[in-house]
């Protein structure tokens, strides 16, 4: 397990260097010029070309690309052109609300997601079957942005529960923080409890029709201990293969959804980088939400080893 924690660990090296050099080649293939962004368009020509080879923006792409890339390696991704700040700093001040509302979304999704796909798989092609499958397609197809938007029409304009933006820290009140961030978390997780909750379903019917779990009513073992001993077990590694993909998807949700709640997190940032042409941001921010995503899955493929002890990574 070891040696395989090595290898996998070693692999993000030139999977974070492809990341890197197609986030570098999009920033740069983006219309317009940050020069223009930052003296306005009544700068002169002479004030553009001077700022952009004081910025390295009059080197080739190569050199540009390698000259951030070594300094990526130190963790250093330059400085914002805007924020007049370290990129690294003004990521990690963005990174506490964008990674608890993903936490929040995550969790939200997981806990609505496995009991119903659970109780739906139980009791196949019943009304409560046929209820949480439509509520699980309805999140699936609805956009987090418009869902988050009539979330704010009922509870924040109509009944007055909630706050409709903002965001306040964890630390500072946590009562507050819970209240801010209870709609975005519903916003974004309930689409993605809508593609767990099918999955989870499938693979519970599958898991069922086995004969070990056929053996286990035999016994006369009761339905609950057989449904989650047995049967949720074994559905349980197909879902920890897809909550990588979702935990993905949640990453780049919260560029909306902070944007429509008012979140000051990382995905509004990158929104807001990506207008003034801010490409040490950009670049920082991918690169490291790409190293977050390997690390998860190299997590779960750990985490296969304890749900199902038949599944060994050997040292070839």
């Amino acid at each position: 397990m070891f040696a395989y924690i090595i290898r996998r660990l070693l692999l993000l090296i030139p999977v974070l260097l492809i990341v890197g050099v197609i986030a570098f080649m999009l920033i740069h293939l983006i219309p317009g010029d940050p020069t223009t962004a930052l003296l306005g368009r009544d700068a002169t020509l002479e004030q553009r070309e001077a700022l952009r080879d004081q910025m390295g923006l009059n080197d080739p792409l190569p050199v540009q690309f390698m000259n951030w890339i070594t300094d990526a390696v130190r963790l250093d991704f330059g400085d914002s052109l805007f924020l007049r700040m370290p990129v690294t700093e003004a990521l990690f001040d963005r990174v506490q609300p964008t990674g608890l509302l993903t936490l929040y979304s995550l969790s939200l999704a997981i806990l609505i997601a496995i009991p119903s796909g659970v109780i739906a798989a139980v009791r196949p092609n019943s009304l409560a079957d046929r209820l949480l499958m439509v509520m699980s397609i309805s999140g699936a197809a609805i956009p987090g942005f418009f869902f988050g938007i009539l979330l704010i029409l009922l509870f924040a304009v109509v009944l007055g529960w909630l706050p409709s933006g903002g965001y306040v820290g964890i630390g500072d009140d946590p009562v507050q923080h819970f209240r801010y961030m209870v709609m975005p978390a519903l916003a974004l997780g309930f689409s993605s409890a809508g593609l767990l909750a099918r999955l989870v379903r499938s693979a519970m019917l599958d898991v069922l029709h086995q004969d070990y779990v056929r053996t286990a009513y035999a016994k006369g073992l009761p339905e609950r201990h057989v449904v989650v001993k047995h049967a949720l077990r074994n559905a349980t590694i197909p879902a920890l293969t897809v909550i990588g993909t979702v935990l993905a998807t949640l990453l780049g949700g919260t560029v909306v959804i902070e944007t429509v709640f008012n979140i000051p997190g990382m995905g509004r940032l990158v929104v807001q980088s990506v207008t003034r042409r801010d490409f040490q941001v950009v670049q920082g921010a991918v690169l490291m939400v790409a190293t977050i995503e390997v690390l998860v899955m190299l997590i779960l493929d750990i985490l296969y080893v304890y749900v199902d002890p038949r599944i060994r990574y050997g040292s070839d």
